[in-house]
């Protein structure tokens, strides 16, 4: 329903606004009093051709604007989202939509639907669905075949309810199935390199085989191999420190010096007993810490150049994957999904033979 019509510098017409609202509404006036201009300006709304020459003189452009109360879901609803615009909710299911249309003195032409911008042929579009112009020897309306198969189908009523239902889900479904047949038959080249470099990334990363941290692992180990002269020197030292193989003093026996001269004075002094079960335990723990670092240094011996160039080297293999795809852990996710992807892929012969079967089986439903 056409809520209101804002007219601004068409033809005679400087501004007027027409509430119109449910009901009868009847335009009078003599001639040249600018009905003409309501019917198009109504037209340019509905998405008709601009023309320059219905500008009022002296004007810079012409403007025209509309208020429509709709459904607030249905088919203009949608086309109206479609075009980036919206309905205003007005409560009841309903909602405004606001339609405009300028026209330069040079011209030009700008359309909008529901506050964005959009085509004339969105105006169009709604128009079959907002506005029915009966002329003196023809039907507007009616010379669009959705709003001659609207008819016909209302006509039919509640009798053709079911089959009219049934028809749209299998013409549906056919359009459906059509346009993956097409899509995949369009693409087929599209796809097949797809497939092929998916087959050799898989590939790559079968023979990589990375694993989930492997490239912060490695960069830690071959920051440790660079150093390991170092590492080692200050190891030896610590273990020298903590103990000795000769009667060279060392931490464990100081500790074991100390213990043993509270033990002999404990007697006389429990307090002491306890200090000296303290320094039991610190030389059970500096033992401890001088074979760990035995371990140490042996594990250091065992790498040397040729182990910091093979970490390099599989750094370098793993660095080449994450320039490829921007990080391991998509790398590893490809493997995964790829697989998938891959086994899509592949299967497009036998789906397109598929989708013509069942094209043609839902084309014999519809005829």
């Amino acid at each position: 329903m056409i809520e209101q019509i804002t007219l601004r510098d068409l033809g005679v017409i400087a501004r007027a606004t027409l509430p119109m609202g449910p009901g009868f509404t009847a335009i009078t006036g003599e001639t040249g009093a600018g009905k003409t201009m309501v019917v198009t300006g109504l037209g340019l709304l509905m998405g008709a051709r601009s023309d320059a020459g219905a500008v009022r003189a002296g004007a810079d452009q012409a403007a025209v604007e509309g208020v429509w109360i709709v459904p607030e879901r249905g088919a203009v609803a949608e086309r109206v989202a479609d075009a980036g615009g919206e309905v205003e909710p007005i409560g009841g299911g309903r909602g405004e939509l606001y339609l405009g249309r300028t026209v330069t003195s040079e011209g030009r032409s700008r359309a909008s639907v529901g506050g964005r911008t959009a085509p004339a042929g969105v105006l169009a579009d709604l128009a079959e669905q907002l506005v029915v112009v009966h002329g003196q020897s023809d039907q507007l309306r009616l010379r669009s075949s959705a709003a001659q198969r609207d008819a016909l189908d209302r006509f039919g009523g509640e009798e053709i309810a079911a089959p009219l239902a049934a028809y749209r889900a299998a013409y549906e479904h056919e359009r459906a199935v059509s346009a993956e047949l097409s899509d995949l038959t369009a693409r087929r080249e599209e796809r097949a390199r797809e497939a092929a470099q998916l087959r050799s990334d898989l590939d790559e990363l079968e023979q990589l085989d990375p694993q989930p941290g492997e490239d912060v692992d490695l960069a830690a180990r071959a920051e440790r191999l660079a150093h390991a002269e170092d590492l080692r020197l200050a190891a030896t030292q610590a273990h020298a420190a903590l103990s000795q193989d000769d009667d060279t003093p060392d931490v464990v026996g100081l500790l074991a010096d100390a213990r043993r001269a509270l033990e002999r004075a404990a007697a006389n002094d429990s307090t002491l007993q306890a200090h000296a079960a303290t320094l039991e335990d610190l030389g059970y723990r500096a033992a401890d810490l001088a074979t760990e670092l035995s371990g140490y240094l042996a594990d250091l011996d065992e790498s040397g150049p040729h182990e910091l160039a093979a970490v390099e080297e599989r750094r370098a293999a793993l660095g080449a994957l994450v320039r490829a795809h921007g990080t391991l852990d998509a790398a590893l996710a490809l493997r995964t999904e790829g697989a998938l992807r891959l086994a899509d892929l592949d299967d497009d012969g036998d789906r397109v033979e598929r989708l013509r079967a069942e094209s043609d089986d839902a084309q014999k439903r519809l005829d």
